[in-house]
């Protein structure tokens, strides 16, 4: 079967991602053999080799899909600074998808862009949507607090957070509340500061006073 030929009944799965195994089966091949028809595949530049067993369409899948797979079987949602900038919360573009997950924290480099996971503890994976592409993304108050917590990480990532502008429906009281739920007392102490520094130095605390007083949420 020509190269094509197989590139098309590919795009009749209707699937942007794929893993080798996945081909394998649909086809009724051994895993290598699948293998090595991809890999003939990426080099005519129909598909890209995401990483290992795990493969994309070239031209409709974007690094913000990849995020639906690339923790698997984790979960994981988009947080930290890629959530603050979908929010409007930050005007600076992410040049990396950042995620938050159970998962372990590493970096991963594919052809789609850089990804930047983050282990959470379980019991504070939480305070996310999903949104009408399938995707995951953390609420504007959690992808905030979340980039607090990982202040103490040390890739020094979150030690200093662009300029910030909070949108009037970041409810205060619904951050405060995610800071309440950390487990660690050293922890939420660390966050609580942080956000109460960031929400005076920023002059926030006067601004919400005000529309509390409007009938607005806090």
């Amino acid at each position: 079967m020509k190269s094509i030929e197989l590139y098309a009944r590919i795009l009749k799965l209707n699937q942007n991602i794929f893993r080798t195994d996945d081909i394998a089966k649909w086809l009724r091949i051994t895993n290598m053999h699948a293998s090595k028809i991809l890999s003939r595949l990426e080099e005519s530049d129909h598909i890209l080799h995401i990483s290992r067993g795990l493969w994309a369409i070239k031209e409709t899948t974007t690094i913000w899909d990849l995020s639906k797979v690339i923790t698997n079987p984790l979960p994981n949602y988009v947080s930290l600074q890629s959530a603050l900038y979908h929010h409007g919360i930050i005007s600076q573009v992410p040049e990396i998808l950042y995620l938050v997950s159970p998962a372990r924290s590493q970096v991963i480099h594919t052809p789609l862009g850089t990804i930047s996971i983050h282990h959470i503890h379980p019991a504070f994976f939480y305070g996310y949507k999903k949104n009408r592409d399938g995707l995951f993304i953390a609420t504007q108050e959690k992808a905030l607090i979340d980039f607090l917590y990982f202040y103490p990480a040390k890739s020094c990532l979150f030690r200093a957070l662009p300029e910030i502008e909070l949108p009037e429906s970041f409810s205060i009281s619904k951050a405060r509340r995610f800071i309440s739920r950390i487990n660690s007392i050293r922890r939420r102490s660390m966050v609580s500061n942080l956000f109460e520094n960031l929400i005076r130095n920023s002059g926030l605390q006067i601004t919400y006073q005000h529309s509390k007083n409007t009938g607005s949420k806090e």
